[in-house]
């Protein structure tokens, strides 16, 4: 009998608590920092992955306003350059200080079958944290939680929008809400008054769910927005699934935490409805 595979934590200690207790405290005070309403049922979002002293208040934001399925798509940029270029991993389990959660056999196995550019690569999320970081939080919202990853290293349009029609034909066809979790942070290291400007040029299309725009704009206007591929897919599925508006829960800068305003680091928080 073949063990499951399981993921280790790649960056427990360094972005978020390795505790649990302490982990789970801090999650809760980020999804506290929202007035409390009624969550929504989405299609997708966007988050940021950086460290959560800088961008956990963000994805809180987000993660607070939604309903959270037992089933989560969650696709990250690929910042290790190790690996396939659309990587996906199909079995096993992700650990985190939380405990483990299930990779869904069924639904990776019905994306890879829908976009052959899929390749079955663990190597490419093994260091990676653009996933790992959101986990946490989608464990505490939705103690069911199941999920898909995928890694991509890719700024082809072509192959991401392929990648986009194939997720919203597998998501059509399933029984059961799945949200799809881009995860990404904005403009980088440049001033917060650049960042400001660039994250706002990238924002609106990604607002208007128009994602040639945003990838016309981010390639075209040199916005370092690390996770455009995840959005753009995301945002290609999101239209195909019939979504109709998508809504900027919150903006913030690494130099709102760190108060330096000279290298600072984007984030945006987008609720696809």
């Amino acid at each position: 009998m073949t063990a499951t595979p399981v993921r280790h934590p790649a960056v427990a200690g360094r972005f978020y608590p390795s505790d649990p207790k302490r982990l789970v405290e801090e999650v809760h005070s980020y999804l506290s920092q929202t007035p409390k309403q009624k969550p929504v049922r989405a299609v997708g979002c966007i988050v940021p992955h950086a460290a959560y002293t800088y961008s956990g208040h963000v994805a809180g934001a987000v993660f607070a306003s939604l309903e959270i399925p037992q089933l989560c798509l969650v696709m990250c940029p690929n910042h290790t350059g190790v690996g396939h270029a659309l990587a996906i991993v199909s079995e096993g389990a992700w650990e985190t200080p939380l405990g483990s959660v299930a990779v869904d056999n069924s639904f990776a196995a019905a994306l890879k079958q829908r976009c052959p550019l899929l390749q079955e690569d663990s190597s490419a999320h093994r260091s990676e944290h653009g996933t790992e970081v959101e986990l946490p939080f989608l464990q505490v919202r939705q103690p069911q939680l199941r999920f898909v990853p995928i890694a991509l290293g890719t700024s082809r349009f072509d192959a991401l929008e392929q990648l986009g029609g194939a997720i919203a034909d597998v998501i059509a066809a399933q029984n059961d809400p799945v949200l799809i979790v881009a995860s990404s942070d904005m403009n980088h290291y440049e001033s917060d008054a650049i960042t400001r400007v660039k994250d706002h040029s990238a924002i609106e299309p990604i607002l208007a769910l128009d994602a040639r725009a945003l990838y016309d704009v981010v390639t075209q206007q040199n916005i370092s927005m690390c996770g455009f591929g995840p959005a753009v897919a995301m945002l290609t599925a999101a239209k195909k699934l019939g979504a109709k508006s998508a809504a900027l829960v919150k903006y913030a800068t690494s130099g709102d935490v760190s108060g330096d305003r000279d290298l600072v680091v984007g984030y945006a928080g987008v609720v696809v409805c």
